[in-house]
């Protein structure tokens, strides 16, 4: 007989890349438990404000409690402060309210992309526990582990502990960042059974939010 457990694993993968003057959000569309598919056309994207974009996998129940309480948060913001959160604001929000639930966690691993107040590309990456830290490029979920080394491979930020401190943000164009996303979810799609379907890409730049599909394999 099997333990009562409050917590699923729906599976699932994120990746964000911020370059000089846009970000790139992108996760896969399949929801799963175990060997089961429970639907191919689920976002796991989310737009928090006009400059600021959260992805999240892990357990489904608990990334929509997390939306809509920054959801929530976010309207009181603007209604107190007359204007929209910046992406870093938001970014210790999401790590305020993570860590105010660490003794019963979100079972999330999010992802926060945006354009900062300078306009540059920016990528806060968490724990389910609300550590964070920015970077140049980051994947969450159960592809994280195939996504990541190639990540490090193809554009390999430099170390925070360098003094001065390096830009984290990287190198590539917009189009060779889509490019790479899209390298990297047909490579894990491969190898991962709970990521694979359609790819949701949203790009964030000066001109606003732009959205587009891929189809991944389906088996």
């Amino acid at each position: 007989m099997s333990r009562f457990s409050p917590y699923d694993n729906n599976g699932g993968s994120c990746v964000a890349i911020a370059g000089a003057d846009y970000c790139v959000i992108a996760s896969d569309t399949r929801m799963s438990t175990g060997y089961n598919i429970l639907t191919r056309d689920h976002s796991k994207i989310y737009k928090l404000a006009d400059k600021c974009i959260l992805a999240s996998s892990g357990f489904q129940a608990d990334m929509k409690a997390l939306q809509k309480l920054l959801a929530a948060r976010h309207l009181i913001y603007q209604h107190q402060h007359n204007k929209q959160m910046s992406c870093p604001a938001m970014g210790q929000l999401l790590s305020n309210t993570l860590y105010y639930k660490r003794f019963f966690p979100y079972y999330t691993f999010n992802v926060l992309g945006g354009l900062d107040n300078e306009g540059k590309g920016c990528v806060y990456t968490y724990d389910a526990v609300g550590s964070y830290e920015r970077v140049g490029y980051s994947a969450q979920g159960s592809g994280s582990v195939l996504i990541m080394p190639f990540l490090d491979n193809q554009l390999k930020s430099p170390s925070p502990l360098l003094l001065p401190a390096q830009d984290a943000v990287t190198p590539l164009s917009q189009s060779e960042a889509i490019d790479l996303v899209k390298t990297c979810f047909a490579s894990a799609t491969e190898r991962d059974i709970h990521t694979g379907d359609n790819l949701e890409i949203v790009v964030l730049n000066a001109g606003g939010i732009h959205r587009e599909f891929m189809p991944l394999r389906r088996d």
